[in-house]
Protein backbone atom coordinates (compact mmCIF):
# COMPACT_ATOMS: atom_id res chain seq x y z
CA UNK A 1 0.00 0.00 0.00
CA UNK A 2 1.23 3.72 -1.35
CA UNK A 3 1.39 6.59 1.68
CA UNK A 4 1.27 10.12 0.36
CA UNK A 5 3.22 11.68 2.89
CA UNK A 6 2.85 14.94 1.17
CA UNK A 7 -1.14 14.47 0.89
CA UNK A 8 -1.66 13.46 4.28
CA UNK A 9 0.26 16.04 6.26
CA UNK A 10 -1.55 18.97 3.71
CA UNK A 11 -4.87 17.68 5.52
CA UNK A 12 -3.11 17.12 9.22
CA UNK A 13 -2.85 13.00 8.78
CA UNK A 14 1.30 13.32 8.71
CA UNK A 15 1.78 12.07 12.54
CA UNK A 16 -1.42 9.84 11.95
CA UNK A 17 -0.68 5.97 12.82
CA UNK A 18 -1.36 3.83 9.62
CA UNK A 19 -2.98 0.47 10.65
CA UNK A 20 -3.05 -1.24 7.40
CA UNK A 21 -6.82 -2.94 6.71
CA UNK A 22 -7.65 -6.63 5.12
CA UNK A 23 -7.55 -6.35 1.17
CA UNK A 24 -10.55 -7.34 -0.71
CA UNK A 25 -10.74 -9.45 -4.20
CA UNK A 26 -10.13 -5.52 -6.16
CA UNK A 27 -6.47 -3.60 -5.94
CA UNK A 28 -7.84 -1.45 -4.03
CA UNK A 29 -6.24 -0.75 -0.58
CA UNK A 30 -7.04 0.93 3.07
CA UNK A 31 -5.53 1.86 5.93
CA UNK A 32 -7.31 3.29 9.34
CA UNK A 33 -5.55 6.61 10.06
CA UNK A 34 -5.34 7.09 14.23
CA UNK A 35 -4.55 9.64 15.93
CA UNK A 36 -5.21 12.32 13.13
CA UNK A 37 -7.98 15.00 13.55
CA UNK A 38 -10.62 13.03 13.03
CA UNK A 39 -11.43 9.11 12.63
CA UNK A 40 -10.45 8.63 8.71
CA UNK A 41 -9.31 5.84 6.15
CA UNK A 42 -7.17 6.34 3.39
CA UNK A 43 -8.33 4.95 0.48
CA UNK A 44 -5.10 3.85 -1.92
CA UNK A 45 -6.32 3.06 -5.71
CA UNK A 46 -3.65 2.95 -8.17
CA UNK A 47 -4.23 2.66 -11.69
CA UNK A 48 -6.05 0.80 -13.42
CA UNK A 49 -8.50 1.30 -9.95
CA UNK A 50 -9.88 5.19 -10.29
CA UNK A 51 -11.27 6.91 -7.48
CA UNK A 52 -13.23 9.58 -9.25
CA UNK A 53 -16.43 7.29 -10.23
CA UNK A 54 -16.27 6.63 -6.07
CA UNK A 55 -15.82 10.33 -5.42
CA UNK A 56 -18.53 11.27 -7.25
CA UNK A 57 -21.41 8.75 -6.33
CA UNK A 58 -20.43 9.48 -2.50
CA UNK A 59 -20.70 13.13 -2.93
CA UNK A 60 -24.38 12.64 -5.17
CA UNK A 61 -25.80 9.99 -2.30
CA UNK A 62 -24.56 12.13 0.48
CA UNK A 63 -26.68 14.80 -0.95
CA UNK A 64 -29.79 12.01 -1.02
CA UNK A 65 -29.44 11.87 2.68
CA UNK A 66 -27.94 8.39 2.61
CA UNK A 67 -25.26 6.98 4.82
CA UNK A 68 -21.91 6.89 2.59
CA UNK A 69 -17.99 7.63 3.67
CA UNK A 70 -17.95 11.52 3.48
CA UNK A 71 -14.59 12.55 1.55
CA UNK A 72 -12.66 14.67 3.70
CA UNK A 73 -9.27 15.05 1.13
CA UNK A 74 -9.15 13.95 -2.40
CA UNK A 75 -5.99 13.73 -4.68
CA UNK A 76 -8.18 11.86 -7.45
CA UNK A 77 -5.54 12.02 -10.26
CA UNK A 78 -3.13 9.98 -7.78
CA UNK A 79 -5.91 7.62 -6.49
CA UNK A 80 -6.31 8.93 -2.78
CA UNK A 81 -8.83 9.64 -0.69
CA UNK A 82 -9.03 10.21 2.57
CA UNK A 83 -12.88 9.26 4.07
CA UNK A 84 -14.72 9.53 7.31
CA UNK A 85 -14.31 6.65 9.19
CA UNK A 86 -17.26 3.66 10.07
CA UNK A 87 -15.42 2.16 11.97
CA UNK A 88 -15.56 -2.11 12.16
CA UNK A 89 -19.28 -2.87 11.91
CA UNK A 90 -20.01 -4.50 8.91
CA UNK A 91 -23.25 -6.36 8.51
CA UNK A 92 -21.04 -9.46 7.57
CA UNK A 93 -18.51 -8.74 10.97
CA UNK A 94 -21.76 -8.53 12.93
CA UNK A 95 -23.42 -12.13 11.47
CA UNK A 96 -20.14 -13.72 11.76
CA UNK A 97 -20.04 -12.75 15.39
CA UNK A 98 -24.12 -14.32 15.93
CA UNK A 99 -26.22 -10.97 15.63
CA UNK A 100 -29.91 -12.07 14.36
CA UNK A 101 -29.82 -11.34 10.65
CA UNK A 102 -33.42 -10.48 10.89
CA UNK A 103 -32.87 -7.21 11.63
CA UNK A 104 -29.82 -6.61 9.46
CA UNK A 105 -31.35 -7.65 6.72
CA UNK A 106 -34.65 -5.69 6.91
CA UNK A 107 -32.66 -2.40 7.71
CA UNK A 108 -30.43 -3.15 4.51
CA UNK A 109 -33.95 -3.89 2.49
CA UNK A 110 -35.12 -0.64 3.54
CA UNK A 111 -31.78 1.30 2.70
CA UNK A 112 -32.04 -0.45 -0.22
CA UNK A 113 -35.47 0.99 -0.89
CA UNK A 114 -34.10 4.40 -0.13
CA UNK A 115 -31.14 4.48 -2.21
CA UNK A 116 -33.44 3.63 -5.73
CA UNK A 117 -36.25 5.83 -4.59
CA UNK A 118 -33.08 8.42 -5.10
CA UNK A 119 -32.36 10.70 -8.32
CA UNK A 120 -30.16 8.67 -10.27
CA UNK A 121 -26.81 10.91 -10.84
CA UNK A 122 -26.59 11.10 -14.65
CA UNK A 123 -23.23 9.19 -16.30
CA UNK A 124 -23.30 5.87 -14.84
CA UNK A 125 -22.97 3.21 -17.56
CA UNK A 126 -25.90 0.46 -18.63
CA UNK A 127 -26.03 -2.60 -16.78
CA UNK A 128 -28.20 -4.48 -19.50
CA UNK A 129 -28.76 -7.37 -20.62
CA UNK A 130 -25.84 -6.79 -23.18
CA UNK A 131 -23.69 -5.50 -20.34
CA UNK A 132 -24.07 -8.33 -17.68
CA UNK A 133 -23.88 -10.72 -21.58
CA UNK A 134 -20.52 -9.02 -21.75
CA UNK A 135 -19.42 -9.65 -18.10
CA UNK A 136 -21.03 -12.76 -17.69
CA UNK A 137 -18.46 -14.29 -20.88
CA UNK A 138 -15.72 -12.87 -18.84
CA UNK A 139 -15.63 -15.01 -15.94
CA UNK A 140 -17.55 -17.88 -17.71
CA UNK A 141 -16.74 -18.70 -20.82
CA UNK A 142 -13.01 -16.81 -20.90
CA UNK A 143 -11.95 -19.03 -17.58
CA UNK A 144 -14.08 -21.39 -16.10
CA UNK A 145 -15.50 -23.05 -19.35
CA UNK A 146 -11.22 -23.38 -20.41
CA UNK A 147 -10.68 -24.76 -16.81
CA UNK A 148 -13.87 -27.05 -17.14
CA UNK A 149 -13.43 -28.60 -20.25
CA UNK A 150 -10.20 -27.81 -21.42
CA UNK A 151 -10.77 -26.12 -24.63
CA UNK A 152 -11.84 -22.59 -25.21
CA UNK A 153 -15.36 -21.98 -25.71
CA UNK A 154 -16.56 -22.53 -29.12
CA UNK A 155 -18.25 -19.25 -31.39
CA UNK A 156 -21.56 -21.09 -30.99
CA UNK A 157 -21.52 -21.19 -27.06
CA UNK A 158 -20.37 -17.74 -27.01
CA UNK A 159 -23.60 -16.73 -29.10
CA UNK A 160 -25.54 -19.00 -27.43
CA UNK A 161 -25.02 -17.49 -24.65
CA UNK A 162 -25.47 -14.32 -25.28
CA UNK A 163 -28.69 -14.93 -26.63
CA UNK A 164 -30.07 -16.35 -23.47
CA UNK A 165 -29.19 -13.67 -21.27
CA UNK A 166 -30.72 -12.01 -23.47
CA UNK A 167 -33.85 -13.54 -23.68
CA UNK A 168 -33.85 -13.86 -19.99
CA UNK A 169 -33.38 -10.48 -19.30
CA UNK A 170 -35.56 -8.93 -22.35
CA UNK A 171 -38.63 -9.13 -20.37
CA UNK A 172 -37.40 -6.61 -17.47
CA UNK A 173 -35.34 -4.13 -19.22
CA UNK A 174 -37.74 -1.30 -18.97
CA UNK A 175 -37.27 -1.22 -15.55
CA UNK A 176 -34.23 0.99 -14.89
CA UNK A 177 -32.86 2.87 -11.97
CA UNK A 178 -29.62 2.68 -10.09
CA UNK A 179 -28.04 -0.37 -9.18
CA UNK A 180 -25.24 -0.56 -6.36
CA UNK A 181 -23.88 -3.87 -8.09
CA UNK A 182 -22.20 -5.16 -5.01
CA UNK A 183 -25.17 -4.45 -1.97
CA UNK A 184 -24.09 -7.26 0.49
CA UNK A 185 -23.00 -7.41 4.21
CA UNK A 186 -19.74 -6.61 3.43
CA UNK A 187 -20.43 -3.90 2.21
CA UNK A 188 -22.97 -2.32 4.77
CA UNK A 189 -21.83 -1.23 7.89
CA UNK A 190 -24.52 -0.76 11.15
CA UNK A 191 -24.19 2.89 12.57
CA UNK A 192 -26.08 2.80 15.89
CA UNK A 193 -26.27 6.64 16.40
CA UNK A 194 -28.40 7.06 12.97
CA UNK A 195 -32.09 5.64 12.36
CA UNK A 196 -34.02 4.90 9.73
CA UNK A 197 -32.57 4.16 6.15
CA UNK A 198 -29.12 6.67 7.59
CA UNK A 199 -29.14 3.44 9.95
CA UNK A 200 -27.03 1.25 7.37
CA UNK A 201 -24.05 2.53 5.95
CA UNK A 202 -23.22 2.08 2.26
CA UNK A 203 -19.30 0.95 0.59
CA UNK A 204 -17.80 0.59 -2.44
CA UNK A 205 -20.23 1.65 -4.43
CA UNK A 206 -18.00 2.80 -7.35
CA UNK A 207 -19.26 0.26 -9.92
CA UNK A 208 -22.87 1.46 -9.58
CA UNK A 209 -24.67 1.39 -13.43
CA UNK A 210 -28.00 2.04 -14.83
CA UNK A 211 -30.30 -1.59 -14.55
CA UNK A 212 -32.88 -3.29 -13.35
CA UNK A 213 -33.16 -2.83 -9.23
CA UNK A 214 -33.62 -6.44 -8.60
CA UNK A 215 -29.90 -6.78 -8.88
CA UNK A 216 -29.08 -4.89 -5.74
CA UNK A 217 -32.28 -7.33 -3.62
CA UNK A 218 -31.35 -10.94 -4.87
CA UNK A 219 -27.63 -9.65 -4.67
CA UNK A 220 -28.13 -9.35 -0.56
CA UNK A 221 -30.43 -12.04 -0.14
CA UNK A 222 -29.02 -14.35 -2.20
CA UNK A 223 -24.78 -13.73 -0.94
CA UNK A 224 -22.66 -15.41 -3.48
CA UNK A 225 -20.20 -15.43 0.41
CA UNK A 226 -22.44 -16.73 2.85
CA UNK A 227 -25.42 -18.53 3.21
CA UNK A 228 -28.22 -16.59 3.82
CA UNK A 229 -31.34 -17.95 6.33
CA UNK A 230 -34.96 -18.26 4.78
CA UNK A 231 -36.37 -16.14 7.53
CA UNK A 232 -34.29 -13.21 6.77
CA UNK A 233 -34.22 -13.48 3.30
CA UNK A 234 -38.34 -13.20 3.24
CA UNK A 235 -38.81 -10.79 5.95
CA UNK A 236 -35.98 -8.70 3.53
CA UNK A 237 -37.79 -9.13 0.63
CA UNK A 238 -41.03 -7.80 2.21
CA UNK A 239 -39.35 -5.00 3.70
CA UNK A 240 -37.75 -3.86 0.51
CA UNK A 241 -41.44 -4.30 -1.52
CA UNK A 242 -43.31 -2.77 1.34
CA UNK A 243 -41.25 0.14 1.41
CA UNK A 244 -41.50 0.22 -2.61
CA UNK A 245 -45.67 -0.24 -3.11
CA UNK A 246 -45.54 0.94 -6.66
CA UNK A 247 -44.03 -1.86 -7.32
CA UNK A 248 -45.49 -5.14 -9.73
CA UNK A 249 -44.52 -7.78 -7.33
CA UNK A 250 -44.91 -10.78 -9.63
CA UNK A 251 -42.79 -8.86 -12.39
CA UNK A 252 -40.27 -7.98 -9.66
CA UNK A 253 -39.95 -11.26 -8.25
CA UNK A 254 -39.16 -12.85 -11.73
CA UNK A 255 -36.55 -9.86 -12.76
CA UNK A 256 -34.84 -10.97 -9.22
CA UNK A 257 -34.56 -14.74 -10.35
CA UNK A 258 -33.24 -13.40 -13.76
CA UNK A 259 -31.11 -11.62 -12.24
CA UNK A 260 -29.85 -13.85 -10.05
CA UNK A 261 -29.02 -16.65 -12.51
CA UNK A 262 -26.90 -13.72 -14.22
CA UNK A 263 -25.01 -12.77 -11.22
CA UNK A 264 -24.61 -16.63 -9.41
CA UNK A 265 -23.34 -17.98 -12.97
CA UNK A 266 -20.94 -15.12 -13.20
CA UNK A 267 -19.74 -14.79 -9.92
CA UNK A 268 -19.07 -18.79 -9.77
CA UNK A 269 -16.91 -18.60 -12.62
CA UNK A 270 -15.09 -15.35 -11.38
CA UNK A 271 -14.02 -17.31 -8.16
CA UNK A 272 -12.11 -19.48 -10.85
CA UNK A 273 -10.57 -16.06 -12.33
CA UNK A 274 -9.51 -14.69 -8.68
CA UNK A 275 -7.53 -18.14 -8.34
CA UNK A 276 -5.48 -18.92 -11.85
CA UNK A 277 -5.33 -15.24 -13.01
CA UNK A 278 -4.54 -13.35 -9.51
CA UNK A 279 -3.39 -16.01 -7.24
CA UNK A 280 -6.83 -16.10 -4.97
CA UNK A 281 -7.54 -19.81 -4.48
CA UNK A 282 -9.37 -18.82 -1.33
CA UNK A 283 -12.37 -17.73 -2.90
CA UNK A 284 -13.13 -20.84 -4.98
CA UNK A 285 -14.56 -22.07 -1.24
CA UNK A 286 -17.36 -19.97 -2.04
CA UNK A 287 -18.09 -21.99 -5.69
CA UNK A 288 -20.39 -24.53 -4.40
CA UNK A 289 -22.70 -22.23 -2.77
CA UNK A 290 -22.98 -20.60 -5.90
CA UNK A 291 -23.48 -22.78 -8.01
CA UNK A 292 -26.48 -24.54 -5.27
CA UNK A 293 -27.92 -20.36 -5.88
CA UNK A 294 -28.04 -20.63 -9.45
CA UNK A 295 -29.40 -24.31 -9.63
CA UNK A 296 -32.65 -22.31 -7.41
CA UNK A 297 -32.93 -20.19 -9.91
CA UNK A 298 -32.56 -21.99 -12.95
CA UNK A 299 -35.90 -23.48 -11.33
CA UNK A 300 -37.88 -20.69 -11.90
CA UNK A 301 -39.66 -19.85 -15.15
CA UNK A 302 -38.30 -16.60 -16.01
CA UNK A 303 -34.90 -18.60 -16.37
CA UNK A 304 -36.01 -20.83 -18.81
CA UNK A 305 -33.58 -19.38 -21.26
CA UNK A 306 -30.45 -19.61 -19.50
CA UNK A 307 -31.71 -23.38 -18.05
CA UNK A 308 -32.20 -24.46 -21.70
CA UNK A 309 -28.80 -23.29 -22.76
CA UNK A 310 -26.67 -24.51 -19.66
CA UNK A 311 -28.99 -28.22 -20.38
CA UNK A 312 -27.35 -28.05 -23.98
CA UNK A 313 -23.96 -26.78 -23.19
CA UNK A 314 -22.87 -28.27 -19.69
CA UNK A 315 -23.73 -30.84 -18.16
CA UNK A 316 -25.05 -31.10 -14.20
CA UNK A 317 -22.14 -33.05 -13.25
CA UNK A 318 -19.70 -30.10 -14.26
CA UNK A 319 -21.68 -27.27 -12.51
CA UNK A 320 -18.85 -26.74 -10.08
CA UNK A 321 -15.43 -25.65 -9.50
CA UNK A 322 -13.30 -27.15 -12.33
CA UNK A 323 -11.50 -30.27 -10.42
CA UNK A 324 -7.79 -28.85 -10.60
CA UNK A 325 -8.76 -25.62 -9.23
CA UNK A 326 -11.02 -27.23 -6.32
Amino acid sequence: MRYPEPFLAAHGFDAAERRPLQADASLRHYARLVGGPRPALLMDAPPPEDVRPFARLARHLLQAGLSVPEIIAADEAAGFLILEDFGDATHAALLDAGADPIPLYTEAAGTLAALHAAPVPRGLPAWDAAAMARATAATFLDWWWPAAFGAPASPAAREGLEAALGAMLAPFAEARGFVHRDYFPANLMRLERRSGPRRTGILDFQDAAIGHPAYDLISLVEDARRDVPAAARRAAVAAYLTARPGLDRGAFLGAMAACGAQRHLRVAALWVRLARRDAKPGYLIHGPRCWALLDRSLSQPACAPLRDFLDTHVPREMRRNPPEAA
